[in-house]
């Protein structure tokens, strides 16, 4: 008798852990793979694209609003596709941003990213029309650097239109999100 709730409790264990952990897991971008429009990165991240924005915090409360010019450009070096994002944003505060990225297509469809407030790289997949890059932010907050993760998906709606929604989180305590949605010129 012993030995059956002994098998039976760490039977039921191992089956609610498991079930926390995909239940954390989220969706894999691969389950994009069959929706169109098909995500080229090198064809909409190419001219000038608008975007507006905001940071609405754990409670869901909008803490920021703001608008990104993004001039971005591709090229090839090495036989490897190689684009560059140059953000400029500007708050609703008046405050301005400028964020430069370098992406690296690595393999087809999956793609490095850095930028001088990106701790690291960047990594991201395309699968259909969507995109989900994953990074550590240095966020500054009222004179203090933070380091935060951002889980990001993107996801091309037309030729001209694409929505991007990002989580924050610290210490995998969920902070708040972006919410963007790009308008290429």
């Amino acid at each position: 008798m012993k030995y059956s709730l002994r098998r039976i409790i760490c039977s039921s264990v191992a089956t609610l852990t498991g079930l926390t952990l995909w239940g954390c897991s989220g969706p894999q971008v691969q389950r994009y793979a069959n929706e169109s429009p098909k995500l080229d990165m090198a064809e909409y991240f190419n001219g000038t694209i608008d975007a507006y924005g905001i940071f609405t915090d754990r409670k869901g409360e909008v803490v920021k609003r703001f608008k990104v010019i993004i001039d971005a450009k591709w090229e090839t070096k090495d036989g490897k596709k190689v684009g560059t994002l140059d953000e400029d944003f500007t708050y609703s505060d008046g405050t301005k941003q400028r964020r430069v990225w370098t992406l690296t297509e690595t393999a087809p469809g999956v793609y490095s990213g850095t930028a001088g407030d990106v701790i690291g790289q960047a990594e991201g997949s395309v699968a259909g029309n969507a995109l989900n890059w994953s990074y550590t932010l240095a966020l500054p907050v009222d004179g203090t650097t933070y380091h935060v993760q951002f889980n990001d998906w993107m996801y091309l709606m037309d030729q001209k239109v694409m929505l991007n929604k990002a989580q924050m989180s610290k210490f995998g305590i969920y902070l708040g999100e972006v919410t963007l949605s790009f308008y290429k010129r």
